[in-house]
């Protein structure tokens, strides 16, 4: 079995303080992994607003949102004005993938995407897709090759904005494996690689889980489901207050034999010939409060790619 690392960097405080720490960790266990990074303004603080969306309350409870992202954090945005998070923090960006972990985007400004992407139109989506391709851009020198969506929230509008940025991969629902997503009739060309495991904060708090066991349960919930994973991991959390959690899960692979790679590397490992191709749903999450987007029924199992495994013209699909 393989497991791809997706490391969500939301925040300052994630970048400067987690992100080093989990480079630390993978290479010391011999793991790979894609760091997707925020790239604009911290208005984490702004998140507080989900206070009347359902569940958000428990979860608040469960994980102790003050000591996972520290007061500062939920201030700014609010009573502190947000950080541009590729300013002041780009030279750890720029390391991260000068050792030679693969980058991505995660989001312009994290809260405004995962808040309000659902309810925009093609304009609003395209224009802050774009604000992050460039944000994204001048800190590393290149454009984004594959992305990972705040929150895991999407449009229609959003996979046509990874389509026309030329991304191939992406990992922006949750799922069970790779697909191609279809909405309303139209097959996109980005894949997506879906995180298939539970978070460790969806876990945390709930049927008694507490810290130390979390290792043991995320270990087991992997070798319970059939097929490669995709864990994703925040810098918030496992990087700072959850590492040791992460070295203990880390060191249950690859005593398993379980390889731990980047999405690239999982991406390169396909075979695009036997991609199926699956509706976009929103639907929940155990553990996780509001709805998301997830991978639906499978509308078509077999035509999704050529002989070489470069996917075919989107005619062929309709």
């Amino acid at each position: 079995m393989r497991v791809a690392l997706k490391v969500d960097v939301d925040t300052l405080r994630g970048t400067r303080v987690g992100v080093p720490a989990l480079q630390q960790l993978f290479r010391d266990a011999g793991a790979d992994a894609t760091f997707l990074f925020s790239v604009g303004p911290d208005h984490t603080g702004r998140a507080l607003r989900r206070v009347f969306r359902r569940g958000f309350l428990g979860k608040v409870k469960r994980t102790s949102i003050v000591r996972n992202y520290g007061l500062g954090t939920l201030l700014y945005g609010t009573l502190l004005p947000g950080p541009r998070v590729g300013r002041r923090a780009g030279a750890i960006m720029r390391a991260t993938h000068a050792l030679g972990f693969e980058v991505g985007l995660h989001a312009y400004d994290h809260v405004r995407w995962q808040d309000f992407v659902t309810h925009r139109g093609e304009g609003w989506t395209f224009r802050e897709f774009a604000r992050g391709g460039d944000a994204f851009q001048s800190v590393f020198g290149f454009r984004p090759q594959t992305a990972g969506a705040a929150g895991w929230q999407m449009n229609v509008h959003a996979f046509a904005a990874e389509e026309a940025a030329g991304l191939r991969y992406a990992s922006d629902c949750r799922g069970s494996g790779p697909f191609y997503p279809m909405i309303e009739g139209r097959v996109f060309r980005c894949l997506q690689i879906p995180s298939t495991l539970p978070t460790l904060d969806e876990l945390i708090g709930r049927h008694g889980i507490r810290e130390a066991a979390l290792a043991g349960v995320l270990f087991e919930a992997s070798q319970r489901r059939a097929g490669d994973q995709v864990f994703t991991l925040h810098a918030e959390l496992e990087g700072i207050r959850y590492r040791a959690a992460l070295e203990r899960l880390l060191a249950l692979w690859r005593e398993a034999g379980v390889s731990c790679m980047s999405l690239g590397s999982f991406y390169r490992g396909l075979d695009l010939t036997r991609v199926p191709v699956c509706e976009i749903r929103m639907g929940s999450v155990p553990g996780r409060s509001g709805r998301l987007v997830r991978q639906g029924p499978v509308r078509d199992p077999v035509r999704t790619a050529g002989a070489s495994g470069e996917p075919i013209p989107l005619s062929a699909f309709l």
